[in-house]
C-alpha cells in the first residue's frame, strides 16, 4: 500500500506533466491537499511530506484539525472549500486563512467585518455555478461582475479569483470545456481593472484539464489519502 508521502509525489508529478503539457511554469500551479474526513495523523504525515496547505469540506471538521495541529498553526495555510452559513463566518473568519465558496455578498460581508484585524485580510474566492445545476452552489456567470466589484471593496478580504465544480465527466474535452468557462470568466473580470490571480479548479480525476485550462489551484484529497464517500475530492 502506498503511503501518503509515496501519493503526494506522485500528484507533484502528475501536476508537473500537466504544466510541460500546457507549457507553463510547475510553479505557477499549487497543490491544496484535501484532508476532509482524515484524522490529524494523516494530516500530519502529509506535512512531514512537505505540504503545508490544507482544505477543509466542514466548518467544524477543520476546526478541530486547526487545534488539533495548534503547534504548526504558524507554518499551515487552512482554506475552507465547503459551504458556508451565514452563522458559521465569524469562527471561520477568525481561524481559517482562505475561503474558496463564497456565493453571495452576505457572506463575504460578514467575513470582513468579523476578520480579526490582527490577522491578515483573509483570501477569498468567489464560487462559480458554470454548469448551471439547480442544485449547485454559486453565482451564476450573469451576476458575477458585480458581486467581484462589490466583494474586491471590502476592507478585510482579498478577492484572489474564482472557484467551482464542474459536473464530473470522464471526458478530457468535457473537463476541458467546463474549466475554460471559469477560466473565460476571470479574464473578462481581470480585463475590467480587478487584481485576480487564482483560479482553483481540478479535482483528483480532472487535475490535468484543468492545468491545460489555466488552474492555478488544484484541490486533491483522493488520489493523496484514499477513497472516500465524498464525491467532492
Amino acid at each position: 500500500m502506498a503511503t501518503i508521502a509515496a501519493n503526494i509525489q506522485q500528484v507533484h508529478e502528475r501536476i508537473a506533466r500537466a504544466c510541460a503539457v500546457a507549457q507553463r511554469p510547475v510553479q505557477s500551479v499549487t497543490l491544496l491537499t484535501v484532508s476532509k474526513t482524515y484524522s490529524p495523523d494523516a494530516v500530519r504525515e502529509a506535512i512531514a511530506a512537505g505540504e503545508r496547505r490544507f482544505g477543509e469540506n466542514y466548518v467544524q471538521e477543520g476546526l478541530d484539525k486547526i487545534g488539533a495541529l495548534i503547534e504548526l498553526r504558524g507554518e499551515l495555510e487552512w482554506h475552507l472549500i465547503g459551504p458556508l452559513q451565514s452563522n458559521k463566518t465569524r469562527v471561520v473568519a477568525s481561524q481559517f486563512d482562505w475561503v474558496h465558496t463564497v456565493d453571495r455578498l452576505k457572506i463575504a460581508e460578514r467575513l470582513s467585518d468579523q476578520r480579526p484585524p490582527e490577522l491578515p485580510p483573509m483570501q477569498v474566492c468567489l464560487q462559480v455555478n458554470t454548469s448551471g445545476e439547480a442544485t449547485k452552489s454559486g453565482l451564476l456567470p450573469a451576476d458575477l461582475p458585480a458581486a467581484a466589484r462589490a466583494v474586491a471593496a471590502l476592507p478585510r478580504l482579498r478577492l484572489r479569483g474564482l472557484m467551482a465544480i464542474p459536473e464530473p465527466s470522464d471526458d478530457p474535452d468535457e473537463q476541458r470545456a467546463a474549466h475554460r468557462k471559469l477560466r473565460e470568466l476571470l479574464e473578462t473580470l481581470r480585463s475590467d481593472g480587478l487584481d485576480l490571480d487564482t483560479l482553483s479548479m481540478g479535482m483528483t480525476a480532472d487535475l490535468e484539464a484543468a492545468i491545460l485550462e489555466g488552474s492555478t489551484m488544484v484541490r486533491v484529497g483522493t488520489a493523496i489519502f484514499g477513497a472516500r464517500s465524498s464525491a467532492m475530492s
